[in-house]
Formats: structure tokens, C-alpha cells, sequence
């Protein structure tokens, strides 16, 4: 009996490990999934405990092993990175976003297989060109990111597109530009964990929370605003392109709502069952000139491409996060 593979790199991080899941619900696939799970104690393995995922394969086997099953494997959903937004080896994240990202297009490419990756809505650095996703190489190369990991995944984004150009693509492929994406199964990420679950211990035990000040006239303290997406959300779109062979590109990922950090407070304060006891703080001097005061998604060309399905509300998707998994002795997906 023939095996549909889909590999799944990262699997077992914050949205690797649900998509995997969210895949896992279809019973004719088998989920491989490629990472590191390192320390025990941190509970990266318990992101996948329950669910039935096909094997586990370690990152420096992943091409012998794909060589070995290749006939099997459906597709490639490729969401390892180096995702810090502040690691310091410029080299260790072009390897790593860049040259991991080069060799697997390849791959699928020479194996005719399908291709599904995570970009980052970092390509647009201060958004001083809006955050449009149109995907023509010239549109992609204009855009400044402003540090070295948005600068890897905008590398890689002008490759597929420069490839696909010259016909030398996998039968599918398509890029993910995930926003500011919150959820259960983060917990292992430490400073680089969603607001919302960063300031969930402080909610949970009564006390207040802080925000920044701000420091551009006409916008509140607080009211510097982010595209929050629910990670459910990115998992039911990963879904929904393997069912959609026929979509190619480069697209955003987000709400396509812009919201507040004071809102998502709230929302959290909200689903705790608590009144907001919010305070502002200054922001740190050495951000405070390039601090990004706006970030949203346009979702217009995924829904020309057909996504239908929509997403998430702020309130809606914290609410769930809260009450499913954050106050919950086991927040895992």
C-alpha cells in the first residue's frame, strides 16, 4: 500500500508542531516530522504528544532519509528556522533560513514534489512600503528588512521566485509571510514567546501588566498595533494548500486586522475573568527610533487564490488560548 508522506521540518516548534497536528487529523497521512527536541524538562516533545505523527527524523539525517522514501512523500512543509529576531551569528541564520531553504526547494524540484515554507512578515522591515505581498521579484527586492532574519527569509523569497522564473520550481510551491502569530505550543520559546503568553503568568496571579509608552504623536500609549494571528488559523491554511496544488506564491499571513497591545491586554484580562490593570513603562532608549508602530497584513491575494475559510478575531482566538491551554496544566495543542 502506498504511503502519503508529508515532511514536516520544525515539526515539533510553535507552528510546526501545529500544522503537524492539524495534518495528523487526516488518517491516509503519515506525518514525519524533523527537529531537534532537545531537553526533556523544556516539554518541546510534549507540542506532538497527542498526536500519532509517522516517524521522527533528526536534522542531519533529513536528506538520506527523504532519498531513501522520496516515492512517498507527498510534500515538504518546510517551518525549521532560526526564528530569534536578536541571534547575534548572521552566519548560523543564512545557513540555516537560507541555505536549508536553497537545498529543499532543490529537492523538491529535481523530486517533483510539493513545497510549502515559512517567509516572515520581517521582509518588510519598517513598513515604509506597506505590507502588500505581491510577489514579482522586483516588488521582493525592494523591500529593507531591518535585521538579519527578515533579511535570510527575504533572500530566500527572491530565490523561489527567481527559480520559478526560470521554470525550475517544484510542482508546487508556496511562502508563508506568517505576522504576529500567538497560540498554544509556545511555551518552549522563552523571551520570544507571544505577548500574550508572556503576559499571561502576571493576569493568572492577579497582577497588572506593562506596556510602552509611546513615542509618535497621535498614537496612545499602548496603541502601537500588530497583526495578531492565531496559530490555528496558520495550521488550516498549511491544510488548505495541500489541498490546493494549484496555488503558487508568495503570500501574506495574518488577521488582516490591525489591533493594539492595549487590546490583546485586554482580551487577555478578559478571558482570565479579570478587570485590566494596565501601566506604562518607557521604552527603551535604544529602540525607541526605529520601534514599529504598524503592522497588517493585506489578505487580498490569499483569498483570490481561494482561501475562504477567514480568521480569527483577537478577542475569539485569546479567549480560546486562555481558557484551552494557558490556564490549563497541560498548554499543549
Amino acid at each position: 500500500m502506498t504511503r502519503r508522506i508529508v515532511f514536516v521540518t520544525g515539526g515539533a516548534g510553535f507552528i510546526g508542531s501545529n500544522i503537524a497536528a492539524r495534518l495528523a487529523e487526516d488518517r491516509s497521512l503519515d506525518v514525519v516530522v524533523c527537529d531537534r527536541f532537545r531537553e526533556a524538562e523544556l516539554g518541546k516533545w510534549r507540542n506532538l504528544a497527542n498526536h500519532a505523527i509517522g516517524d521522527f527524523v533528526a536534522p542531519e539525517e533529513m536528506f538520506d532519509w527523504l532519498e531513501k522514501r522520496w516515492r512517498d512523500v507527498e510534500a515538504v512543509i518546510h517551518m525549521g528556522a532560526i526564528s530569534s529576531t536578536i541571534e547575534p551569528d548572521a552566519d548560523r541564520i543564512i545557513q540555516t533560513n537560507f541555505g536549508l531553504s536553497r537545498d529543499l526547494f532543490r529537492w523538491c524540484a529535481d523530486r517533483q514534489r510539493r513545497f510549502i515554507y515559512a517567509s516572515s512578515a520581517a521582509t518588510y522591515g519598517d513598513g515604509a512600503l506597506g505590507f502588500a505581498d505581491q510577489d514579482d521579484f522586483e516588488s521582493l527586492a525592494a523591500l529593507r528588512p531591518l535585521n538579519a532574519y527578515g533579511w535570510s527569509k527575504a533572500q530566500f523569497d527572491m530565490f523561489a521566485v527567481r527559480q520559478a522564473g526560470r521554470g525550475y520550481a517544484p510542482p508546487q510551491w508556496a511562502g508563508l509571510k506568517f505576522f504576529n502569530v500567538y497560540g498554544p505550543n509556545e511555551g518552549h520559546k522563552g523571551p520570544m514567546k507571544s505577548v500574550a503568553a508572556q503576559i499571561w503568568p502576571s493576569i493568572r496571579d492577579g497582577q497588572g501588566v506593562q506596556l510602552f509608552r509611546s513615542y509618535r504623536e497621535g498614537v496612545p500609549d499602548g496603541g502601537q498595533k500588530r497583526d495578531f494571528v492565531y496559530v490555528r488559523d496558520i495550521a488550516e491554511v498549511a491544510a488548505w494548500l495541500l489541498a490546493s496544488p494549484q496555488v503558487n506564491g508568495v503570500y501574506n499571513l495574518g488577521s488582516g486586522q490591525a489591533r493594539t497591545f492595549e487590546d490583546l491586554a485586554r482580551a487577555v484580562f478578559s478571558a482570565a475573568g479579570q478587570a485590566p490593570k494596565i501601566d506604562y513603562i518607557p521604552m527603551p532608549a535604544g529602540i525607541r527610533d526605529h520601534y514599529q508602530y504598524f503592522t497588517e497584513a493585506r489578505m487580498e491575494r490569499l483569498a483570490e487564490a481561494g482561501y475562504t475559510a477567514g480568521f480569527t478575531p483577537l478577542e475569539a482566538g485569546i479567549e480560546d488560548y486562555v481558557r484551552r491551554y494557558l490556564s490549563t496544566d497541560a498548554p499543549y495543542r
